[in-house]
């Protein structure tokens, strides 16, 4: 793929964050979902690739845009699948809470898992574990392989997972170790994203969440030379139903542990992430005098190992594809 493409997803991931920002903090997470689903749209049509849609929105029937088998782009240059998730946390955006990020993950046709709507159990890790990780091992087993690896005693590890009842179990047996423990109530990406840069404080992540995420997670992770393994987790029939169509056809498909390999792999992986609130890792949209903001982002490329922040600033006067937003 073009250098050049990974630059462009940047700007989506910014269109759509700035798109859903004029919604921060005002408890409306369907209306901002819906901004930053439209900005991605409506930027998708200038970059050349001929995009397939494999982690969206939902069906076409759900969702009239970026569903799952959409295609985007211009229709020409390489063939791609695409993951989007134009707000990886709607009601962290809605209540003004921290880690509310727009991300795009994109991969060579047919290099990227494509995940039902259903949970997945998870665990994550940054390029110093990598290889010392086992999904099926015992919490408390994982955490000091985890500790020796980073030259960290126990006690000074730090667990990130999501704050939910079905993790109790977890959180008791890591209690147990001594580690320290760092919850969160939504944005999986980011969470996950944080397990591989030193400086966020964050050394692994445990725990079910959303499958879809978890592939999006899976591309940075990939490019960010981490780790990562998962299950899918249906929770109902439905879910289980939703699994088949997919193409899990049996529960020995459906409960196979997912290597980072199965989750995502080819030679080249992009990723592009621009945070919409404070997050570990990025800082939120700032909105300034005289009608300019700005915003912070980090897009990757697994080729060359480039990783990039940037740091933009928009004057919304001149910005015409944000006018339909009313910013």
């Amino acid at each position: 793929m073009d250098r050049n493409i990974a630059l462009e997803l940047v700007r989506i991931t910014e269109t759509a964050a700035l798109a859903s920002a004029n919604y921060m903090g005002r408890g409306d997470k369907n209306a901002a979902d819906g901004a930053a689903v439209e900005g991605m749209r409506v930027c998708f049509e200038s970059v050349d690739v001929r995009g397939e849609i494999v982690i969206g929105e939902g069906e076409l029937d759900e969702a009239p845009m970026l569903y799952i088998g959409e295609r985007v782009g211009s229709g020409y240059g390489p063939m791609v699948d695409i993951a989007v998730d134009p707000i990886d946390g709607t009601n962290l955006i809605a209540k003004g809470l921290p880690n509310a990020i727009s991300v795009i993950a994109m991969t060579e046709h047919g290099k990227m898992l494509k995940a039902p709507d259903t949970y997945m159990d998870k665990i994550i890790v940054g390029p110093k574990a990598k290889g010392v990780i086992n999904l099926d091992a015992p919490v408390s087993e994982n955490l000091k392989k985890v500790a020796a690896a980073i030259d960290k005693p126990l006690s000074d590890l730090t667990l990130t997972i999501l704050d939910r009842p079905r993790h109790e179990a977890i959180i008791k047996e890591a209690r147990e170790t001594g580690v320290r423990i760092k919850m969160f109530n939504e944005g999986d990406v980011a969470a996950g994203i944080a397990t591989c840069f030193p400086d966020t404080g964050v050394d692994i992540l445990l725990g079910a969440g959303g499958a879809p995420e978890g592939v999006i997670t899976a591309a940075a992770v990939r490019t960010l030379g981490g780790d990562m393994q998962g299950r899918l987790r249906p929770m109902s029939p439905e879910e289980i139903e939703r699994c088949h169509q997919m193409g899990f056809k049996t529960d020995e498909e459906i409960g196979r542990l997912l290597n980072l390999d199965d989750l995502v792999s080819g030679k080249d992986i992009l990723f592009a992430a621009t945070a919409i609130t404070d997050g570990d890792l990025l800082n939120g949209i700032t909105f300034l005098s005289n009608r300019r903001v700005k915003t912070h982002s980090v897009v990757m490329r697994s080729s060359t190992g480039t990783i990039r922040f940037v740091e933009a600033m928009h004057n919304l006067d001149q910005k015409e594809i944000l006018k339909r937003f009313n910013l």
